[in-house]
């Protein structure tokens, strides 16, 4: 484009109800895979290196300009008070900035489809031809409650005509207004201090600049966009779905003409901030969302939600949710998984069935297998976490921290009560609340003796099917059970060395 970028003012229009939305929330701050309305729009605009962008916001001003700090801090928000019209709330704009030159580019705050090349086309073609304003169109299938583009005899832009204001002969133009437009600063400024509210709704049309532009002999021009879905609005939910669907189709076809293997592209939903590396896999019901990255040849799904993660190359994340969390290469997760903030599994490292994991490091190999709490926690290297183990993390008032060294083995049903540590190469008994630390390679056992009350359910239990039970079994008419051996028998107590088999409990292997 031949323009020099200062010499290019942005305005979005953002000020408007949105009352067929029916939401507390102001209608251009709807998410739409990753971004608002409104950030889709400003994205769009970014590659024309703007001197200023000036966003109009009315209602929810407030929760606008709190959204533009925070994802478009360079744009100046502006305040129109009244909504008036859109020629009043460009007029409202230029003011705010001071004398803007050169080109000026007006866009609603609610087309989530454009792409910046688009746009970009129609900023240089108007450029180059130096017209006075140039708008886009489309050729759409239903122009119903969309303004229409009306050509003279040569072809040339006539008028832009509003829905409301059309004649029946013009209801039927499929030609229409996609309200972006790009105008001659200077020229501009003069138009819309001619504008009247002579119209159906009472208001100043921006629309109305290109009629009074050509009255005076300025030339205008109509910039057609090769793909009407690009200009679509939203006005209410229903709209808002379907722009949501168009712009999963988009997103998805992209990442698999880039080598991602997505198996059922219309249950995959993934954010436009998304990134992923080739040979990555997603399988069914699956949304990635935020920052999310996925690493080359990880498979992640079906049935995944994850927001703000990074998974490694070659790792699996199957039925699971994680948020703000980092999978490791080659690392695995789920079935029914739950990763929190900070949670960080280093390359081969396994969180298993019903785990939740939070601010917390897995180290190289280590396993959480299943049905285990991990919050606050150093697991190291080549160690395995019993099942329906919890770390105690929390004392009322503040967090604390448990660390488990490299190759441990932790018994099942353990608690570790932090602060805590489980040294390398050492052990814990199931059944165990650690609340001591464990030296390294020692043997950690902290439970109760059992004690058996011989008799109890025939006593207190009588007339009961375990009294029966256990009535038959005295006369020898069931199968008993061997009792284990006792620590007068050689077998571990509290104080001994080697609890008995089963002991350590981890129910899994040490491989597995």
């Amino acid at each position: 484009m031949s323009q020099q970028p200062h010499l290019r003012t942005v305005v979005v229009l953002a000020a408007g109800a949105g009352k067929r939305m029916r939401s507390a929330l102001p209608k251009v701050l709807h998410p739409l895979l990753g971004r608002t309305l409104v950030g889709h729009v400003l994205n769009a605009a970014a590659p024309l290196d703007a001197g200023r962008t000036v966003v109009v916001v009315g209602h929810g001003a407030n929760q606008v300009r709190a959204h533009l700090a925070e994802v478009a801090p360079q744009a100046t928000p502006v305040l129109q008070a009244e909504q008036l019209g859109t020629g009043h709330a460009v007029r409202i704009a230029l003011e705010a900035v001071g004398e803007a030159s050169g080109t000026v580019v007006v866009l609603n705050g609610d087309v989530p489809l454009l792409r910046p090349e688009t746009l970009g086309g129609l900023v240089g073609a108007h450029e180059r031809s130096g017209v006075a304003a140039t708008v886009l169109a489309a050729e759409v299938p239903d122009p119903a409650g969309l303004g229409r583009i009306v050509r003279d005899a040569d072809g040339r832009l006539q008028q832009i005509v509003e829905q409301r204001d059309t004649s029946p002969a013009q209801r039927e133009i499929r030609e229409i207004n996609a309200g972006i437009y790009a105008f001659d600063a200077a020229r501009l400024r003069e138009a819309l201090g001619k504008l009247s509210t002579d119209n159906d709704q009472g208001e100043e049309y921006l629309t109305d600049v290109f009629a009074l532009l050509r009255s005076v002999g300025e030339p205008v021009a109509v910039h057609v966009a090769a793909d009407h879905v690009e200009t679509l609005g939203c006005n209410d939910r229903v709209e808002l779905a379907a722009l949501r669907r168009l712009l999963r189709d988009r997103v998805n076809e992209a990442w698999m003409r880039t080598g991602v293997s997505l198996l059922d592209p219309e249950t995959t939903w993934i954010d436009v901030t998304v990134a992923l590396d080739r040979d990555a896999v997603v399988d069914q019901n699956t949304q990635l969302k935020g920052s999310t990255v996925i690493g080359s040849g990880a498979q992640v799904g079906p049935d995944v939600t994850l927001v703000d993660t990074l998974v490694g190359s070659g790792a699996t994340v199957v039925r699971s949710h994680a948020v703000g969390a980092e999978i490791g290469p080659t690392a695995s997760v789920g079935p029914y998984a739950y990763l929190r903030p900070a949670a960080r599994l280093a390359e081969k490292a396994k969180v298993g069935t019903f785990v939740e994991v939070k601010n917390s490091e897995i180290g190289v190999g280590s396993k959480v297998p299943h049905l285990t709490y991990v919050g606050d926690a150093t697991i190291g290297e080549q160690s395995n976490i019993g099942a329906a183990t919890v770390f105690v993390n929390y004392d009322g008032v503040r967090k604390h921290r448990t660390v488990i060294g490299d190759h441990a083995r932790t018994g099942a049903d353990n608690m570790f009560v932090a602060p805590v540590a489980v040294g390398d190469g050492a052990y814990t008994a199931a059944g165990s609340v650690i609340a001591e630390d464990v030296p390294a390679g020692a043997m950690g056992v902290a439970r109760a003796r059992q004690r058996n009350i011989e008799g109890w359910v025939l006593k207190r239990r009588a007339g009961t099917a375990a009294a029966d039970a256990a009535e038959r079994a005295g006369r020898g008419g069931a199968r008993e059970v061997s009792p284990r051996p006792t620590a007068s028998e050689g077998e571990a107590t509290h104080a001994g060395t080697e609890p008995v088999g089963g002991a350590f409990g981890s129910g899994d292997t040490a491989t597995d």
